[in-house]
């Protein structure tokens, strides 16, 4: 029914919160690559689950633990890509989890069309076929393993951890012999000098620490309230009660290949024109959508906005047929300019600005308000669209898309170009010079 539905997709939030939480110890203690390889373990349980399930309880469960690994997952893989990835292609390889994830979507999509279709003269079809989708979720989580394997732990953890010796090997292997990765080396083991082994409370005052921490939590939590889950989880909805005439089993395909298009441009395109411009066009893009499908659904007549979509209501208010096409397009901008900029490019900042001493425990930070916010969003959504219209929700978006355009001004350092050391160092003397 309607109520364990809703269940069933928002308890992948609560579990993907607690993996967040986890992932503030399993980071620093773990290390990141391990990190990363210890999810894959309540993920492969967690579809073992649901694909077994005899009832509602191991459904939701296999959820929560799939949701878990994708906390711990969330946290700990922009952290990885980041601290082994060369500065000049940091902002392509930081939006490649964004790229994969929707391409990812789109796969399950096509495998849903296949697997979880009800057959023709089979009343149970639907019930046995989507048990083969849960078993299709362990194929990437068993690949990620072996692969792993061969990938090297993080150069800064190893240092660190006094690994110095396995640090340079791990940056020999990832920079190539022929490279200056020596010179690189000397820079990694002279930012962590600087900085103790574990971050304390009485250090947590240091601006030095809390700037990069508040900006971080703060791109999470903005990035929840601009609407984008809200968007994802209740689009059907949304095009039936804005009359959008489009079949539902088209919408997952259409909002996929946007955000695909949209994220491969973000990733072509960070380490070019920079972070901070991208973000300044994410966020315009998506204030002129919410507003635009704020204003649509407020001065429509009712019977535009009904539950059903058809040409006689169309004609009877005397408007264009293709009226339908407002919200459709504004929906598919929404997402683009989400796609493009605040949806890559905060977890990519995330990994990029927090400082090495704090970086495990704040990005599972960061993770935990971002899941949480978005539980919270959602359980609301419906509640609020009938007390007050679907308008209302959208109008507030908009407000906060606006606020992410004044917090990307005031707050965001760019840091395009620019080593982990240099970031660090800016926030560590507030001088713009390391950046430059």
């Amino acid at each position: 029914d309607q109520h364990t539905a809703s269940w069933f997709g928002s308890v992948f939030t609560l579990g993907a919160a607690a993996g967040g939480l986890s992932a503030m110890v399993l980071n620093d203690r773990l290390g990141r690559k391990l990190s990363i390889m210890f999810s894959a373990l309540p993920s492969a349980v967690g579809y073992a689950l649901m694909a077994g399930a005899q009832g509602i309880g191991m459904l939701l469960l296999g959820r929560v633990l799939t949701g878990y690994a994708g906390g711990v997952t969330s946290a700990s893989i922009p952290v990885y890509i980041s601290e082994i990835s060369h500065p000049g292609v940091r902002g392509m390889l930081g939006a490649c989890p964004q790229i994969m994830a929707v391409l990812g979507s789109l796969i399950l999509y096509v495998l849903g069309k296949y697997f979880g279709v009800r057959r023709p003269g089979s009343c149970q079809g639907l019930v046995l076929d989507w048990r083969w989708l849960a078993v299709a979720g362990e194929v990437p989580v068993l690949t990620m393993i072996v692969l792993l394997c061969f990938m090297p732990n993080s150069p800064r953890f190893l240092v660190s951890q006094g690994k110095d010796d396995e640090a340079l090997r791990s940056l020999c292997w990832l920079r190539g012999k022929d490279t200056d990765y020596a010179r690189e080396y000397e820079q990694i083991k002279d930012s962590v000098r600087k900085q103790s082994q574990r971050i304390s409370c009485a250090e947590i005052k240091d601006p030095f620490i809390y700037k990069p921490i508040l900006i971080a939590v703060g791109m999470r939590f903005l990035q929840q309230l601009s609407g984008v889950t809200c968007v994802l989880v209740y689009l059907q909805s949304i095009f039936k009660k804005t009359s959008v005439i489009l079949k539902p089993e088209y919408d997952a395909a259409l909002v996929g290949l946007v955000r695909l298009f949209s994220v491969a441009v973000a990733a072509v395109s960070m380490d070019k024109a920079g972070r901070k411009i991208l973000l300044f066009v994410s966020a315009g893009v998506m204030l002129v959508s919410n507003l635009t499908m704020g204003l649509y659904i407020h001065f429509m007549p009712p019977s535009q906005n009904g539950t059903i979509a058809n040409k006689t209501l169309v004609s009877s208010a005397n408007l264009p047929e293709n009226i339908t096409l407002i919200p459709l397009l504004a929906t598919m901008f929404f997402i683009m300019g989400y796609a493009m900029g605040w949806g890559p490019i905060t977890w990519l900042l995330m990994s990029e600005i927090l400082p090495l001493k704090a970086r495990g425990v704040a990005s599972g930070l960061c993770v935990v308000v971002s899941w949480l916010t978005a539980f919270t969003l959602t359980q609301f959504f419906l509640r609020v669209v009938d007390a007050f219209g679907l308008e209302v929700p959208f109008l507030f978006f908009a407000v906060i898309c606006a606020g992410n355009i004044l917090f990307t001004g005031c707050c965001v350092p760019e840091t395009k170009g620019r080593s982990l050391e240099q970031i660090e160092a800016f926030f560590r003397t507030g001088r713009r010079s390391f950046m430059r």
